[in-house]
């Protein structure tokens, strides 16, 4: 419940809904399975009743959401990128009442596909090829770019929230958990650079397999050293183009 003290709205934290499959979501939804959750609240899989279509519908804590800043931020930034293809296409907004409470919905699409970290554990010492680590790191340039492009950022880039649809020659790739962060825009941009350095470290087997990496690799992550990165990357175009112009034989 909402309770009053002088100009001050307080909510009783509600830390999980846990709702069950079969549950109808604001008359116009059936959930069909939890997908995941986190800080600011959870993910389901979600139906259609009259349609069928399937759907993601994320659901926001209300003492994480006050005033419903939080979604509203999520829904616009969603929004502004509905161009960009690797970020998830917003559909609409739903209030549910939920132990008296309103509660944000939002309805976007529902990604089919697989994380990247399930993808790495099955592969032979749970790391990609050289080449395919680099077609993976490419099309994340190329998806950041876009965003970044837009004056945005991702903020929490890894393993978990990159959604892998097809890869092979090339990877389609999705990313999920968007956020945001009171601090700049322009050092957002810089971690989501540092960020998609570390998922090809990680891709190509981390601290185990560096050593023996070719010198076109290291000429990428350069050790994970955030300023010698971000003095050769300032902006994911930078990085984008050096990929494209990357001379296998001597990393330059």
């Amino acid at each position: 419940m909402f309770m009053l003290s002088g100009d001050t709205i307080s909510m009783k934290k509600m830390e999980s809904f846990d709702f069950p499959v079969g549950r109808r979501l604001a008359g116009k939804y059936i959930i069909q399975e939890k997908l995941g959750s986190g800080w600011e609240g959870e993910v389901y899989q979600v139906q259609e009743i009259h349609t069928n279509i399937v759907r993601a519908a994320k659901l926001f804590y209300p003492h994480r959401n006050i005033k419903f800043k939080r979604s509203t931020r999520f829904a616009k930034k969603l929004d502004l990128l509905a161009d960009c293809s690797m970020v998830m296409n917003y559909h609409t907004q739903e209030i549910i009442k939920v132990k008296g409470q309103d509660i944000v919905c939002i309805i976007c699409e529902f990604i089919e596909g697989e994380m990247l970290s399930k993808i790495l554990d099955r592969q032979r010492g749970k790391r990609l090829p050289d080449f395919q680590a680099l077609h993976l790191l490419y099309a994340l340039a190329k998806g950041i770019e876009s965003i970044h492009l837009y004056g945005e950022y991702h903020g929490d880039l890894h393993t978990d929230n990159i959604i892998v649809r097809r890869y092979g020659l090339g990877f389609d790739i999705k990313v999920i958990d968007l956020h945001h962060w009171g601090d700049s825009k322009k050092d957002n941009r810089e971690e989501d650079i540092i960020k998609m350095i570390r998922v090809f470290y990680d891709a190509l087997g981390g601290e185990k397999f560096y050593k023996k990496q070719p010198a076109a690799v290291k000429s990428i992550i350069k050790g994970l050293k955030r300023s010698l990165i971000l003095k050769e990357f300032k902006t994911a175009s930078l990085l984008r183009w050096h990929i494209e112009n990357l001379d296998w034989e001597d990393g330059n």
